[in-house]
């Protein structure tokens, strides 16, 4: 007669994953969310090429964003890795993926991004070593000082700069004004996601300007500063001279701002967090459909 089959010993705590590795690589660096950056250094680079696209620098400017985004959140994973296991909204993140497979994957995503700018112009090169710096900073920065969502504002702005010089080889108006407005933009998202960790950070000692303000007076600042992204959308269109197209989504662009802060207003986590995701990828992907249908038509 055959012996019973003993359940293999697992230590308590043992997370059993049911997703290949990849699948919770994308979970951790939260692939998602691409969708708000990568189309503000698109649309850049189109307006940029004036409708005359070069295959192959759009690819490697896609390849440059997917690596830096990637390497920005693998870093913040890890140097928050004892925070996210502290704080309930972020707790299970760690049991995603093994310590050493972050920082592995951080070391590759760094390094191909920096190789990646290289191959693309003199410029380019020259500068990826201080956006690596700049997007490693912000998740620093909140141990330190409130504008840290200003900071994010400003590593996410560097995507449609970094696209234009892609594609000029020079830096010029234009795409500063649309960096500003995506610091704007960012900067009042994120002062909107932060209502979710106000206690927390409060508790921790982590610099945020939703404890130091309140909800309210918060939620006002992330108004305003969506009021002036939407100034700075419109006044890179008449920087940049295009034409009727664009113009005519802007109002749907404002449209999706004022969903979001009704949403905010509501001061529901789960009504936050839809908000958050859907207004945001929809400005940003029809910011990019207007500068395409502009320039292609």
């Amino acid at each position: 007669m055959s012996e019973p089959v003993t359940p293999s010993y697992r230590p308590p705590g043992t997370v059993i994953h049911t997703e290949n590795a990849f699948v919770r690589f994308l979970r951790l660096i939260r692939f998602s969310h691409t969708v708000f950056a990568l189309p503000f250094a698109l649309g850049s680079f189109v307006v940029a090429a004036r409708g005359h696209l070069n295959v192959g620098t759009l690819s490697l400017v896609v390849i440059c964003m997917v690596f830096a985004r990637t390497s920005a959140m693998l870093f913040n994973r890890l140097v928050d890795w004892s925070l996210d296991k502290r704080n309930p909204r972020t707790s299970g993140r760690h049991l995603l993926l093994d310590k050493r497979y972050v920082l592995f994957c951080l070391a590759g995503s760094t390094l191909a991004f920096l190789f990646t700018a290289a191959c693309i112009n003199f410029l380019t090169a020259l500068l990826a070593p201080f956006a690596v710096a700049l997007i490693f900073f912000y998740s620093l920065a909140k141990r330190f000082t409130s504008a840290t969502h200003f900071i994010l504002g400003a590593a996410l702005a560097a995507a449609p700069v970094g696209a234009w010089i892609a594609q000029t080889g020079r830096i010029d108006g234009p795409p500063l004004i649309l960096a500003l407005g995506v610091v704007c933009w960012v900067a009042g998202f994120d002062i909107i996601y932060a209502t979710q960790d106000a206690e927390f950070d409060r508790a921790e000692g982590l610099h945020s300007l939703v404890p130091k303000l309140g909800l309210d007076e918060s939620l006002r600042l992330a108004q305003q500063l969506h009021l002036g992204m939407f100034a700075a959308l419109v006044l890179f269109g008449f920087a940049a001279h295009l034409g009727i197209f664009y113009f005519a989504a802007m109002p749907v662009v404002a449209g999706a701002l004022v969903y979001e802060h009704r949403s905010a207003a509501r001061k529901d986590i789960s009504a936050i967090n839809r908000a958050f995701f859907n207004s945001n990828a929809f400005v940003s992907v029809v910011f990019l459909a207007a500068v395409c249908v502009d320039q292609f038509s």
